[in-house]
């Protein structure tokens, strides 16, 4: 019985999970999609999408193709703070004026790739900011 072995080594894999800093939580229900490109001049090829679970996580975004050398994560994330805000009633000073309160609809993040490797790129969401970085 043969095992091939290459598809693992070939493409690099992608996770992330969203913590809400502004209640301590994980987001759940929030979009995200997976788009990737070979080389910097190449265009976006969109590869599919999921959405955070209970916990915040999404681990089952598709395998990006061989020879990616960039991929780009998009949160929709202004439906997730529009039902938080609906639920909870935010009396932010964003959200007295009539406004949307969502600063950022949606975050678009975007980093270098190699073969083989695997990366999990936690986002630290609050309606104001957000912070992103390399996890394990």
């Amino acid at each position: 019985m043969s095992t091939d072995t290459t598809a693992s080594v070939s493409t690099a894999s992608v996770s992330t999970h969203i913590l809400d800093t502004s209640v301590g939580r994980p987001a759940r229900g929030v979009a995200v999609h997976l788009s990737a490109r070979s080389g910097r001049q190449a265009p976006w090829q969109a590869l599919g999408g999921s959405a955070t679970d209970a916990d915040g996580r999404c681990e089952d975004l598709p395998a990006p193709p061989e020879g990616t050398t960039h991929l780009r994560l998009d949160f929709a994330v202004e439906p997730y703070f529009t039902d938080q805000r609906a639920g909870a009633r935010q009396d932010a000073p964003a959200n007295r004026d009539g406004g949307s309160g969502v600063f950022f609809p949606e975050v678009a993040v975007t980093f270098a790739v190699v073969p083989g490797e695997h990366y999990h790129v936690p986002l630290l969401l609050n309606p104001f900011g957000y912070s992103v970085y390399r996890g394990s």
